[in-house]
């Protein structure tokens, strides 16, 4: 809460040069700043450093207090501007304070869902599965050929893995009009019943969609299958593409906003696609000279 208390109080701060009239009673907001940053460390000293439930209480008390009394004259000055950027950010203040009081105050425990992990990128979630470090970014789902060229990519705001077979076997049909898909491989979080049941009906032959947790008796003899165990074990390749995607700049995109992190990934993708077609086409080139000089050699001797 505190980033958004702070980018309030700047925004107010901006306010008392072009409307300084709207701003009145606002003297001393440098040091409300440094009031709300010193209430504010030694709350999180309290609330993280394992001190008594009661001291916890009375510091959090505290600095909802002063949240509070800071939303409320800026919603003065917000009533006589239409700065949108103050709005944004009092309203951020005001989801903050309301669960802070329910998560520490009343022991409540705030649905994921609720929470928020950026108020600069709003769209940020917390990425936990098969990671020992929870990260915070977004999923980016992204379907590769036996070429390992990225065929079909989507990033994935606040949505599951089972969510996304049918329509991305919808996508590639479209794209890919002219185009047969043999088998499709996904890891157990893709898969559901109806995931599976739609896969099959929509003509692909070979269907690797392990399921979780335990096996009937033809789901396992499925699984166990000669063929399913041999391009289930190919599909480990896929992590060996997310890696160099990742050094494809979509480890870390540094541009600000959900319409640029769009953009960052199809220029990652795009980098990533080249770079694979480079290769072959630098193999290509060598494999030819080895050729060239085996013939001459031949024909020296």
């Amino acid at each position: 809460m505190y980033d958004s208390l702070r980018k309030t109080l700047t925004c107010i701060e901006h306010q008392q040069f072009s409307n300084p009239i709207i701003c009145k009673g606002w003297r001393k907001i440098k040091f409300i700043k440094k009031e709300i940053k010193k209430i504010f460390r030694s709350c999180s000293r309290y609330v993280f450093k394992g001190k008594k439930q009661e001291a916890k209480k009375y510091m959090v008390g505290q600095y909802l207090a002063q949240a509070n009394n800071i939303l409320n004259r800026a919603k003065q000055v917000l009533s006589h501007s239409l700065d949108e950027e103050l709005k944004y950010y009092t309203d951020y203040v005001a989801l903050f304070i309301n669960q802070i009081d329910r998560r520490l105050l009343q022991e409540e425990i705030i649905p994921s869902e609720e929470k928020v992990y950026s108020i600069f990128e709003p769209h940020t979630e917390w990425i936990n599965k098969g990671k020992r470090q929870p990260e915070l970014g977004n999923t980016v789902l992204i379907t590769t050929n036996q070429y390992h060229l990225i065929m079909d990519y989507k990033i994935m705001f606040k949505e599951k893995d089972a969510s996304q077979i049918v329509p991305l076997i919808n996508r590639l049909k479209i794209n890919y009009p002219n185009q047969t898909i043999d088998s499709i491989s996904t890891d157990k979080g893709f898969y559901s019943k109806e995931n599976f049941a739609y896969v099959v009906k929509s003509g692909i032959n070979k269907v690797i969609m392990p399921k979780k947790g335990k096996l009937n008796k033809e789901e396992y003899k499925r699984e166990h299958e000669q063929s399913f165990i041999k391009l289930r074990n190919k599909h480990s390749a896929v992590e060996s593409n997310i890696n160099m995607l990742e050094h494809h700049g979509l480890n870390r995109c540094i541009d600000k906003g959900k319409a640029h992190l769009e953009r960052y990934a199809a220029l990652s993708i795009l980098a990533y696609n080249l770079h694979i077609i480079g290769n072959e086409l630098v193999k290509g080139k060598l494999k030819k000279q080895q050729q060239d000089q085996e013939l001459f050699y031949k024909r020296v001797a």
